[in-house]
């Protein structure tokens, strides 16, 4: 099997780093690239590998591209450390690589635990996530918010899910949202995007409509609800805040209707 580097980008990720590293330790190499952090986070990583670098952050585009560069080998896996690779993920990752696969990279289902459940509705599932890839075919792509690694040549998908841990509670959903939404706000309006009042009415209901009734949160009883109506606030927070640049782009003029 060719080998396989695991890289993880981090900042302040003492809580969580520890139990992402464990779940990768069958890799043949691991790769942290810590963005200054303040907390054990470097002493953390150091307890699992040699290959820890510390670099001011330029955003996670660059972070990422520059913790594959760093690698011994072709094949990446990049991790979040709100993630874990499962016995049998890890499993078929190896077994795939072993028959030298003609895709660059591969989409992985990720599921999260929220609301001590994991959850497979709404838009947080399947969630795939192109993250085992060949650097020499790939590499990430992405302005503000969303970035994505770009493969030349197909992809292929794997069957068993990357564990996503992504928050505590709903208040630092919250206020990741907050931060989110604002850079997507910031790539909506440097594509050129319009917030119209169409789009700040009906996006968000249609938000709502597509995560709890076509993608089965209703199935999820409480929780399905509440992650379908703050999915569809997170739709009209970015437009919100999309609308909010536009009037900043009226010198003189702050009286400017939504549609204009």
């Amino acid at each position: 099997m060719p080998p396989v580097t695991v890289t993880v980008i981090a900042k302040n990720e003492a809580e969580a780093l520890a139990d992402a590293l464990k779940s990768v330790a069958w890799a043949d190499e691991i790769i942290v690239v810590d963005a200054e952090s303040a907390d054990d986070t470097v002493r953390i990583a150091r307890q699992f590998t040699d290959r820890v670098y510390v670099r001011p952050w330029p955003g996670y585009v660059d972070q990422k591209n520059h913790a594959a560069g760093l690698a011994s080998h072709d094949w990446i896996l990049s991790l979040d450390a709100d993630e874990r690779v499962s016995p049998a993920l890890a499993q078929e990752i190896r077994s795939t690589l072993n028959t030298e696969p003609e895709a660059g990279g591969f989409r992985i289902p990720r599921v999260s635990f929220y609301f001590g459940r994991w959850i497979r509705t709404t838009d947080m599932y399947p969630d795939y996530q192109l993250r085992l890839y060949h650097r020499r075919k790939a590499r990430w792509d992405g302005m503000y918010v969303h970035e994505s690694v770009r493969v030349d040549g197909h992809t292929a998908y794997l069957k068993n899910e990357l564990q996503h841990h992504p928050y505590k509670d709903l208040s630092e959903h919250l206020i990741r949202m907050d931060r989110y939404t604002t850079l997507a706000a910031r790539q909506m309006h440097a594509q050129g995007t319009r917030a119209t009042a169409a789009r700040l009415f009906c996006h968000p209901k249609l938000a709502f409509l597509r995560n709890y009734v076509l993608k089965g949160g209703f199935r999820d009883g409480k929780a399905g609800l509440v992650i379908s109506l703050v999915n569809s606030y997170y739709v009209f927070l970015k437009f919100a805040k999309l609308w909010e640049l536009q009037r900043d782009d009226r010198p003189g003029d702050r009286r400017s209707t939504i549609d204009d």
